[in-house]
């Protein structure tokens, strides 16, 4: 799985809580990206366009809202409320393969890993990303068979 710690420190000044819920998910997003890239290359034997394929499968709006449903019994109080601030954040465009309430959804995951990265919470990050994985994984293996 990712180290994040390897990525070095983060600048004590940045106060993950003052930042705009949608700074939150611009972090996020490469959070979930790094650690589904990471995944895929661990316990996949896939070519280098079939990494692609599946990253593609689990790094979308639709995917990432099916995986917070997943995880959402898991979150705390205030996990859930850092949720809250990125999905009700204004978004100003919404790609056309995704439904709005999924973009939504999506934008809020993204928000709470980027507070849980900026927030040093890496092993939070993990067990999290874990959790959705493995089941997002286990989907996919069966929409194959």
């Amino acid at each position: 799985m990712v180290s994040l710690a390897s990525l070095g420190p983060l600048p004590e000044a940045l106060d993950p809580a003052q930042l705009a819920p949608l700074s939150l998910a611009y972090m996020g997003d490469t959070v979930y990206d790094l650690f589904v890239r990471t995944e895929l290359l661990e316990n996949t034997t896939l070519t280098a366009h079939g990494l692609h394929e599946r990253a593609a499968k689990l790094v979308n709006a639709r995917a990432q809202a099916a995986a917070f449903r997943r995880i959402e019994p898991m979150l705390t109080g205030e996990e859930l409320a850092i949720f809250r601030r990125g999905r009700n954040s204004h978004i100003g465009t919404v790609p056309r393969s995704a439904s709005i309430m999924d973009y939504r959804i999506a934008t809020g995951l993204e928000a709470l890993l980027g507070f849980l990265y900026l927030s040093g919470r890496d092993g939070r990050i993990r067990e999290l990303m874990r959790a959705l994985l493995t089941e997002a994984e286990e989907g996919l293996n069966n929409e194959n068979e």
